[in-house]
């Protein structure tokens, strides 16, 4: 059974036991939040929403926060003398997802 959630703008495809790491959140470790499912599969039968199916919510618990590897953002013009560079961490939350329920 796998169900999809959305959150931060970004679709996630989980399952009981997956670790997701998703945009942050305003959440800390170990607290216990849920999601609409935008779909739920089981086995062959799937219900997909409009825009949420009814009456499911995942379940998860928060593991904690962090950043993303860094990325550089470089900057360039020639024959002007124009560079400019720049370095970008993306905040994220961890998070385990404990059950999928009715």
């Amino acid at each position: 059974m796998y169900a999809i959630i959305e959150t931060g703008s970004k679709q996630f495809k989980v399952e009981v036991g997956d670790k997701v790491r998703v945009e942050k959140l305003d959440a800390n470790a170990g607290d216990e939040i849920s999601f609409d499912a935008l779909m739920i599969a089981k086995g062959k039968t799937v219900s997909i929403g409009k825009p949420i199916v009814k009456d499911y919510k995942v379940n998860a618990k928060v593991l904690g926060d962090g950043k993303a590897k860094k990325i550089i953002v470089f900057k360039y013009k020639p024959k002007i003398g124009y560079r400019k560079k720049q370095g970008h961490r993306q905040p994220y939350t961890e998070i385990e997802i404990v059950g999928i329920e009715k």
